[in-house]
């Protein structure tokens, strides 16, 4: 990335303390952006709030579906870029309660791009949107020319997030680009029904590992430092006009069964003694699904820093630091 491009930059986050924007602020301050971060709930827990970050940016308390406060941000602090990250990112909280998810990830979306046009000063906006926003395909891995079709809640409301994005780069000219991520894993990642954040605990804690699926369904992974670096790159190079409008997939391509990521966990761990507990109660969730990030490698130059297995090391290692601050019943 280009030296001294975030330099006093005036930099908003939404979603700034979930997994990839704590990795992303933390990524940003580091590089001497003036960054404010939207926080809907305070989690004590929180890897950003925790840290020195938290120190160094401006804090605003509200919810992405409320439209005036966003223009009160972006015109106050000066915004110059947007990274849009909150997002209600479970899949069965989606299908639980599919209306919240729905204000939450498309509602918040159109509000912050309308935001975004009204304000003169914006000079380029990031989503996040994600590889559920394909929905389910035929043809493996996923490309950026394929079809959004998501079916079920989770998956339709980031297709519809995605759609928006590009909506609004087509109609005015807005300077925003989508970001289709595989699954991503990291120290941070406080919901432990996810799979990579359940299986340490479940270790942590000397216990069989739960799978809620039947333990088949394929995935790839991306750990959120290497993320938080690619939507770093592709900011930048919304100087380019032809990456304006355009969306581009960000994973390591390594398709994975949900068991064999488990037993991976396990084995760097060295506890795969442990037997994985299938549940197969999984519904509503697509069941294989992986990425191509040619598009990203030869349009952007992107290439992540670690491997799956680095990734992972580093991850596994976060979490033994943070169970032994906090009692591994969070």
């Amino acid at each position: 990335m280009t030296t001294g491009f975030w330099d006093r930059r005036r930099v908003f986050v939404t979603g700034c303390t979930g997994l990839l924007g704590s990795w992303l602020t933390e990524a940003l301050v580091s590089r001497g952006a003036h960054v404010t971060g939207l926080i809907r709930d305070w989690v004590p827990q929180s890897r950003l709030i925790q840290s020195d970050t938290m120190q160094h940016i401006v804090t605003v308390r509200g919810d992405i579906e409320d439209y005036p406060l966003l223009e009160r941000v972006l015109n106050e602090y000066e915004i110059d870029t947007v990274f849009h990250l909150a997002a209600q990112t479970i899949v069965g909280t989606a299908n639980r309660n599919p209306v919240s998810t729905f204000e939450t990830n498309i509602r918040g979306t159109w509000n912050l791009l309308e935001a975004c046009r009204r304000s003169p000063l914006i000079s380029r906006i990031v989503i996040a949107s994600s590889d559920k926003s394909y929905g389910d395909q035929p043809l493996l891995p996923y490309a950026e020319s394929m079809p959004l079709q998501g079916r079920h809640p989770y998956d339709v409301s980031k297709s519809c997030a995605d759609l928006l994005a590009l909506a609004y780069a087509s109609t005015y000219q807005l300077p925003v680009a989508a970001a289709r991520c595989a699954n991503f894993f990291g120290g941070g990642d406080l919901n432990f029904n996810r799979v990579i954040p359940g299986t340490i605990q479940s270790v942590l804690c000397g216990e069989a590992p739960v799978i809620r699926s039947d333990g088949t369904y394929v995935r790839d992974y991306l750990y959120a430092a290497d993320g938080a670096e690619a939507y770093l790159l592709l900011a930048e190079q919304l100087d380019r006009r032809e990456v304006a409008g355009q969306a581009f997939n960000f994973s390591y391509g390594a398709k994975l069964t949900v068991l064999e990521i488990v037993q991976l966990v396990l084995r760097l761990m060295q506890r795969e003694d442990l037997e994985p507990r299938i549940l197969n109660q999984a519904t509503n969730e697509i069941r294989e699904q992986w990425l191509s990030s040619e598009k990203a490698k030869r349009e952007l130059g992107w290439a992540p820093r670690h491997t799956l297995e680095q990734g992972l090391v580093e991850t596994i290692r976060w979490y033994e630091g943070f169970f032994k601050k906090v009692p591994t019943e969070a």
